[in-house]
């Protein structure tokens, strides 16, 4: 039997290297796929809660938009008080008459300076006739003829004088009764019957119907952090945790001397079907313009070149963007913010030294439950400061109520 040939070098290397080749081709062909996405990462959120000071609470009462005093125009005595506080009235319904003796008097005495006025006109006027007779036959000098027509005219000057002096005195007889100057409610009554009245001292206070409003005092401290105009929520103390919208009407322009605090009308805006009564005790929420609105956890916190930022779930809830904010002052907890953060956003406040931008997160709560953003609409300006105020709104009755 013939011997065997050795194979060539070349091949004997080739087979050695044919194991390899096949490692290195299977392992292209893998890497020809596209490479695995890391998995989501477990990230606690929450979101943002009002930062300490951002909303005020401030306590107030039920007032009509237009409360009227109401005073007699003339000075006497009271003979009857016709209602009290709390009675309806209608406009120009009696409520208290003085004693009209005095002022029927003096009525008379009017009328009679008016009739002996009326004679001495009635005398001169005659006189001046026979004179213009005579002065027309040149009998009487032109002196006598001027003084007879001055004194005519001085006749008919004091009639005039004594019918102005009549009517003042009927007004003033009229004014002896006080009537009510529009429909409302008697909040005020400082008379009772007896009683000696001036000119002008306010008898009653009248709420009249319609518009309703809240009454505060703004501490001299804070009222510069208000403005009119400003958008609150007022809440009756008769109805807890209901809560209606309103706005800053007017501010005193000069502070209580002996409060030292500033008077201050808020205007509601009812829904139907709420009714407030004159009265009621309320609270009033005022967001503190100066104060940040917003503050999270302490662990929220990242510093991205030089800026403070926070790391927040985008639309869909599945991956995180980092948000750039100014931070206030520190606390033990938490700190204030302001910037791009919203009160719906949710932010991670757990292992954000891990996360980069565009990350895919699975977000849980603190009670490890999956939080899911719902997708929507870009919020107004308007209705995130709503959000925050009714949020801080609830934070301040959690405190008060602890």
């Amino acid at each position: 039997m013939p011997a065997r040939r050795p194979l060539p070098l070349s091949s004997r290397a080739a087979l050695r290297l044919a194991p390899l080749l096949l490692a290195i081709g299977l392992l292209s062909a893998c890497g020809n796929g596209d490479t695995a996405e890391p998995p989501a990462r477990l990230v606690l959120v929450q979101q943002p809660a009002p930062a300490a000071g951002a909303v005020q609470a401030f306590a107030g009462e039920i007032r009509a938009r237009h409360e009227t005093p109401l005073a007699f125009r003339v000075g006497g005595k009271v003979a009857k008080r016709l209602v009290d506080v709390g009675d309806r009235v209608v406009a120009g319904q009696p409520l208290a008459e003085l004693d009209a003796q005095d002022l029927r008097l003096s009525r008379d005495a009017a009328q009679a300076q008016l009739t002996a006025a009326e004679a001495d006109a009635r005398l001169a006027a005659a006189e001046f006739e026979r004179i213009e007779v005579m002065f027309q036959r040149q009998l009487v000098s032109r002196s006598l003829f001027d003084a007879r027509k001055s004194a005519l005219e001085a006749a008919n000057s004091r009639v005039a004088q004594a019918r102005a002096q009549l009517d003042v005195a009927g007004n003033q007889a009229a004014y002896g009764v006080l009537r009510a100057s529009a429909a409302g409610v008697i909040a005020v009554r400082n008379i009772e019957a007896g009683q000696v009245v001036a000119p002008g001292q306010t008898a009653f206070g009248i709420a009249e119907d319609g518009e309703r409003e809240v009454a505060i005092a703004l501490p001299e401290a804070d009222v510069a952090r208000f403005k009119d105009g400003q958008d609150v929520l007022v809440e009756l103390w008769a109805a807890p945790g209901q809560r209606v919208p309103g706005t800053i009407r007017e501010i005193a322009p000069a502070a209580d001397p002996q409060a030292r605090t500033y008077a201050t009308r808020v205007a509601l805006a009812l829904p139907e079907g709420i009714r407030v009564e004159l009265g009621q005790s309320a609270r009033v929420y005022a967001a503190n313009a100066a104060a940040s609105s917003l503050s999270v956890p302490l662990s929220a916190l990242v510093q991205a070149d030089g800026q403070a930022a926070v790391w927040v779930l985008d639309a869909e809830g599945r991956r995180v963007k980092r948000v750039p904010v100014q931070a206030g002052a520190y606390t033990e907890t938490d700190v204030p913010v302001s910037g791009g953060l919203r009160p719906d956003d949710w932010v991670v406040i757990s292992g954000v030294h891990l996360l980069h931008e565009n990350d895919a997160v699975k977000p849980v709560d603190r009670e490890n439950r999956p939080v899911r953003v719902e997708a929507a609409d870009e919020p107004a300006v308007a209705d995130d400061a709503n959000a925050a105020l009714e949020a801080g709104a609830d934070r301040l009755d959690a405190a008060i109520a602890g």
